[in-house]
């Protein structure tokens, strides 16, 4: 067992892949030499060489359609966008062409490839390059996402995504590189839509993904403290597929339910969590299901603006205490 950071679990999950099967490969924008613009692949050129550390143009069609090509003719390649915005540059391919392979072919052709981001906010570098996109994705039939919170989810995530017939979308969130924590020794290799108590409690629920389950766990320590109130948190994990044995089985469990997202509020992932608990364990719920979010807006740059706008552990604290007394407030 060791410390390690989330930056360095990309790597060791990149690198445990790579050393198991040659047919792994690696491309993108400055991801060999440089070793990563978030610095997520340093050493994986040194130890593969640049056959299958490639490094390409900035040019996320041509990172993507080469990746496209090289999955359907037998390669696995993990595909490196920097950014989770540029990939509404790429987007007929993540949205029209990877995920309808295997469809279009009736079954003769598939992309098992994984594409990697650097995702969601927080880390002052304004609207276009801190947003949440994975509720994007969501909604596009044959893709699957994942937004690990840990280290050790981020190696066993990844080699469940690359080890995947389908492709992935991988979302690292770029305010937790530079967290810790413990990683056990040896290969680790985790399940695709499987999502994770990390806190157990029995009066409420609360789902959190990626950067907000740690400050899903900040506000559960104080409402455990300083409210009475023990709440339970699940990590989502992957959000296609979703557990919902998982989830469903928590809200009955404790019979109420939050949501806390970083994706602006329209659309993001947790109305459509709301809309199976509605539909499943609608009678199983003691009071309304209450989604924090961030608003619908451009994410600013100006650090206190940034603040205010992502769900924060204090308004996590404050709407589920508020809503736990009463109050809808």
């Amino acid at each position: 067992m060791a410390e390690l950071s989330y930056r360095d679990a990309v790597i060791r999950g990149i690198s445990q892949e790579m050393r198991r099967d040659k047919d792994v490969v690696l491309i993108g924008e400055d991801i060999g030499k440089a070793g990563g613009v978030f610095k997520a692949t340093v050493g994986l050129y040194e130890e593969f060489g640049p056959l299958r550390v490639r490094d390409t143009p900035i040019s996320e069609q041509a990172i993507l359609g080469a990746a496209m090509g090289a999955a359907m003719t037998g390669l696995k390649p993990i595909a490196e966008l920097m950014f989770a915005e540029f990939a509404a540059v790429c987007f007929d391919f993540i949205a029209n062409e990877i995920p309808k392979q295997r469809y279009m072919t009736n079954g003769q052709l598939g992309c098992p490839l994984v594409i990697r981001f650097g995702n969601g906010g927080g880390v002052r570098f304004g609207a276009q390059h801190s947003q949440s996109i994975e509720n994007w994705c969501m909604m596009i039939p044959g893709l699957k996402i994942v937004a690990p919170s840990s280290p050790v989810d981020i190696i066993g995530l990844m080699a469940a995504a690359v080890r995947s017939p389908d492709p992935v979308m991988f979302f690292e969130h770029k305010a937790l590189y530079a967290t810790k924590g413990e990683v056990p020794d040896g290969e680790i290799v985790d399940v695709l839509g499987k999502a994770k108590i990390v806190r157990p409690g029995k009066d409420c629920t609360i789902v959190a993904l990626a950067m907000m389950v740690h400050r899903a766990l900040g506000a559960a320590d104080i409402l455990a403290r300083d409210h009475g109130i023990d709440a339970e948190v699940v990590d989502v994990r992957s959000l296609v597929p979703l557990d919902t044995q998982c989830i469903l089985g928590s809200v009955v469990k404790t019979g109420r339910l939050f949501t806390v997202e970083e994706n602006p509020r329209l659309c993001g992932w947790g109305a459509e969590i709301v809309s199976i608990v509605a539909d499943e364990v609608f009678w199983d719920l003691d009071g309304p299901i209450v989604r924090i979010t961030t608003p619908h807006i451009p994410l600013p740059a100006a650090d206190n603006l940034e603040d205010m706008a992502l769900p924060s552990v204090a308004r996590i604290v404050e709407r589920v205490s508020k809503v736990m007394n009463g109050s809808r407030a």
